[in-house]
């Protein structure tokens, strides 16, 4: 089935996102990284991220929201492109240090370290705020027909950069995934099967610890219904709700440490489908609170279920 718009997007915060976790592996670490790994993550930035990512919004999706009536002041999109100018103003300092370094000159590799975590801090907040906030609102604002405008504008960026865009720059971002080490967010290679059937389960989960910081979430390279990005692990929950919604997170969260509550649930309406949202708290033996887990699954269908069915459907 053809993907929307607003999936072709996050399908690229996903793959950047695992570029910047590769980055920061890389440069984290006590050896330097490989000088060809940095000329890599400099062509995948400033082409991928910066002229091809941004230009799809920038050039189709921005200037279409805002004539459906988002205003580009005072609010979530003109935030975003608040932060694409701050994104870039990094880059400007990344390009030298990157090219000189991969040249074989070291005297810049510390500032080239800093200044390549702090892009990388900047655009994984970025892309969560732009996956729970500001997609949402156009989805609310949107027309039907103009999904396939907006489509139609991410494939003409990608074109105009060159044959082949989206399947080159996705090989390179897998190269950079590969040399910087980056495991799938479940648990690693010895508990697969683990990590498997927690993506299996029809209802996606997310993990937050005693500290209140997401440490988990199931289903990372599916559709969800509400989108995740690995930028979210690492962050305090409180930082990945609207504001309106924090106090409530806090409420939840109190009462479990307090051993006041067993679950908290709640049940939405999205569009046709109906959504249950279950937090519970995690105790060890011994009682002591461990986080938080969220379970949240489509329950349209379920709610449907009548009589009862005890023969198996043919194969």
């Amino acid at each position: 089935m053809e993907r929307k718009w607003n999936e072709l997007l996050m399908d690229d915060h996903q793959t950047t996102e695992k570029v910047l976790v590769a980055m920061e592996n890389l440069f984290g670490a006590a050896a330097a990284p490989p000088r060809e790994s940095v000329s890599m993550m400099l062509d995948y930035f400033a082409v991928y991220v910066d002229q091809c990512h941004n230009m799809k919004e920038e050039q189709h999706l921005f200037p279409l929201i805002e004539r459906r009536g988002i205003p580009r002041a005072g609010g979530p999109l003109g935030v975003m492109l608040g932060e694409h100018e701050q994104s870039r103003a990094l880059l400007t300092r990344i390009k030298p240090l990157a090219t000189a370094y991969a040249g074989g000159d070291d005297a810049g590799l510390e500032a080239l370290r800093a200044t390549v975590l702090e892009y990388a801090e900047l655009l994984k907040n970025h892309f969560w705020k732009e996956n729970d906030v500001l997609y949402p609102m156009a989805l609310r604002v949107m027309k039907p027909e103009d999904d396939a405008a907006v489509r139609t504008g991410i494939e003409a960026v990608e074109a105009g950069i060159g044959p082949d865009t989206h399947r080159r720059y996705h090989a390179l971002a897998e190269r950079l995934t590969r040399a910087g080490q980056v495991e799938d967010l479940s648990f690693g290679v010895e508990r697969e099967v683990l990590a498997a059937i927690l993506n299996t389960l029809p209802v996606e989960l997310s993990f937050v610890d005693a500290e209140d910081t997401v440490r988990y979430f199931s289903h990372e390279n599916q559709d969800k219904i509400f989108p995740r990005t690995r930028g979210v692990v690492g962050m305090t929950v409180q930082n990945c709700h609207p504001g309106t919604s924090v106090h409530k997170v806090n409420q939840i969260l109190a009462d479990f440490k307090a051993g006041k509550r067993d679950v908290a649930e709640f049940w939405i309406d999205l569009g046709p489908r109906k959504v249950h949202i279950r937090y519970w708290p995690v105790r060890d033996a011994a009682g002591k609170y461990l986080g938080c887990l969220e379970t949240t699954q489509d329950i349209t269908a379920i709610q449907k279920i009548t009589g009862q069915k005890r023969l198996l459907d043919p194969a």
